[in-house]
């Protein structure tokens, strides 16, 4: 792959990442604080001027509520159910391991109760 391929694949990851964090009305320094990284280097991946590491684009696309496929430009048909879910996920990956047990506890049980009591 020659480098002008590559400098154009970050210049694009970064144009969605940076139209993403527009979309969610952030400034560069709330990303970089959400996100946990400096504000530089928030410049510099929107910019297009230097990649990442695997850890840091997704806690990225986390952070922006999107999925690794998108921010990468190779999207798929995705039910709004499916990104609820996904968003779900994210916030409950977010919290801490005791908030996790008790999220996932209420949840088997509301499961179990919406199956008791469904005619399907």
């Amino acid at each position: 792959m020659s480098s002008r391929v590559a400098s154009q694949g970050l210049m694009d990851i970064g144009e969605r990442i940076r139209k993403r964090r527009q979309e969610l009305h952030w400034s560069q320094e709330e990303f970089a604080e959400e996100a946990d990284i400096s504000v530089n280097t928030v410049i510099r991946i929107e910019g297009g001027q230097s990649a990442t590491s695997i850890e840091v684009f997704e806690k990225i696309a986390e952070v922006l509520r999107t999925d690794a496929n998108t921010l990468l430009g190779k999207t798929a048909a995705v039910s709004p159910e499916e990104k609820q879910l996904y968003h779900m996920a994210c916030r409950i990956r977010r919290l801490d391991k005791n908030g996790q047990e008790i999220v996932m506890r209420t949840m088997d049980v509301l499961i179990d109760e919406i199956r008791k009591n469904s005619k399907f």
